[in-house]
């Protein structure tokens, strides 16, 4: 019923019942029907409705099943440890703490592990080395899907702590969000549509260029793979002629991002015959020599310049423009500003380093030691674009997943946590690639499908919940999956 004060605008017909079991059944599409909007009429214990029916539970079953669904299909089911997996589906449903995490799966209507349990399976975690298990059930899975390995992508992060002192991990390092709080750096490799293959993490004052190559060595090694014909991806982070050269002895190839302030350099002859002057999406190639004495390689660099790349770079020097003209009159504070020049008795904007960005707007630049015969220009630009999936896991594991921060102050604890979040990705992007949605709204469509279990003189019968479109649109796919 639908009151405007006291007066009734609606009545809503929910359906007809014959017995008390239909009764019932359509009693709990009514408390449904209510929920979003106002709570339920409190009644009297001892007059329950429909004449002796009740409802006696219940549970966002079909979300359950699904993630549950998931979970086992990728093979994680070898972990055989029934509190980790719940502990890796609550973290999809709600990222939260671990003992919170009890809170979650009694609002989903799943038996919760006790606090005491949940903590022992993060000893558990570490001690029989679960992610060794899923890492290998992933490879398994990326290689059955016929995905193949021949390209994979890697990435760095941080994830900071509520701490205020260092210890062996836990290290105050380069922050890209300048904060000053001991934090890890987490390494993570991926598949070209952001399926992950591994994770490692390291000393919160390590450089992101030395985790490369730990990481692929562990990753090739554990599992026996050949690297010929393994293409590595990374961005310009990682670009160092040492980690280049170690790569390929290793006998990797790579894609890897290029920082633009060598292009004046390595294209001075395109700048001399046409100054600054490119076409939309024009590729460009040069050669540079990387590294000095013995360590010294020519290495094959290829430049692609778009238009709407130039006038985003535009509205950027144009903001940093402003901020420097602020640093040099004093209404702005000195910090690591571009554009700042300070000498001895004066600070201002250095005007040429501002003509140079302008005239390298709309450039980026990508190294590689793939042959042109086995990848283009276009290719490798193509190839390096793919690299936005490791970002995008990553914004998944930190915002949907809550990866930090990061409570646990102990390492076995921390890598145990790094572990859940790890596989939580892996379920998370397996349904969104089987389904087309995201994690976040998969989860918002069939949590509220609520099974009820129904007690009529003192039978149970369960209630199965009506499936709206948009969530038989996602059952029906992974169906197919």
């Amino acid at each position: 019923m639908h009151k405007q004060g006291r007066q009734v605008t609606g009545i809503e017909h929910i359906g007809s019942a014959h017995d008390e079991a239909q009764l019932a059944v359509l009693l709990e599409i009514a408390e449904q029907r209510l929920r979003p909007g106002q709570g339920a009429l409190d009644l009297e214990p001892d007059t329950p409705p429909g004449g002796g029916a009740r409802v006696v539970g219940g549970a966002s079953q079909v979300l359950w099943d699904v993630l549950a669904g998931a979970y086992a299909h990728l093979g994680f089911g070898g972990v055989d440890d029934d509190t980790f997996m719940r502990l890796v589906l609550a973290r999809i449903v709600e990222p939260t703490s671990k003992a919170d995490t009890v809170r979650v799966l009694a609002e989903l209507g799943v038996a919760a592990p006790s606090v005491r349990t949940i903590f022992r399976s993060l000893k558990r975690c570490q001690d029989h080395d679960y992610r060794a298990v899923v890492q290998a059930a992933c490879l398994e899975h990326v290689t059955a899907s016929g995905a193949g390995l021949a390209m994979i992508m890697y990435d760095c992060t941080t994830l900071w702590f509520e701490a205020e002192h260092e210890d062996d991990l836990r290290k105050v390092g380069m922050s890209k969000e300048r904060r000053v709080d001991p934090q890890i750096l987490v390494g993570l490799l991926v598949t070209t549509t952001g399926f992950p293959l591994a994770i490692h993490c390291f000393e919160g004052n390590k450089a992101e260029t030395k985790t490369l190559l730990p990481v692929l060595a562990a990753f090739t090694e554990t599992y026996g793979l050949g690297v010929k014909d393994m293409v590595v991806v990374a961005d310009a982070g990682m670009l160092s002629a040492a980690n280049l050269n170690a790569l390929e002895e290793a006998g990797f190839s790579f894609i890897v991002g290029s920082r633009i302030s060598k292009a004046p350099y390595d294209l001075a002859d395109y700048f001399e015959r046409h100054g600054t002057h490119f076409a939309d999406r024009q590729v460009l190639e040069s050669d540079r020599v990387m590294g000095t004495g013995k360590h010294a390689r020519q290495r094959r660099v290829v430049y692609q310049y778009l238009f709407a790349r130039q006038q985003r770079d535009q509205r950027t020097i144009n903001a940093q423009i402003t901020r420097a003209e602020k640093v040099a009159d004093g209404s702005k504070p000195l910090k690591k500003d571009r554009f700042v020049k300070i000498d001895n008795t004066s600070r201002g904007v250095d005007w040429g380093l501002v003509q140079r960005a302008r005239d390298l707007a709309g450039l980026k630049g990508y190294v590689t030691n793939l042959a042109v015969e086995t990848l283009d220009g276009q290719a490798v630009i193509d190839a390096y674009h793919d690299l936005y999936q490791v970002e995008r896991s990553f914004r998944m594991s930190k915002h949907d997943l809550a990866a930090r921060p990061v409570f646990h102050h102990v390492r076995e604890s921390i890598e145990a946590h790094l572990t859940i979040v790890f596989t939580a990705l892996a379920v998370a992007r397996h349904l969104q690639q089987a389904t087309g949605v995201s994690i976040r709204k998969l989860v918002q469509t069939l949590q509220p499908l609520r099974t009820a279990v129904i007690e009529i003189a003192g039978h149970r019968i369960t209630a199965q919940p009506e499936i709206p479109p948009p969530a038989a649109e996602i059952l029906t796919a992974l169906r197919g999956d």
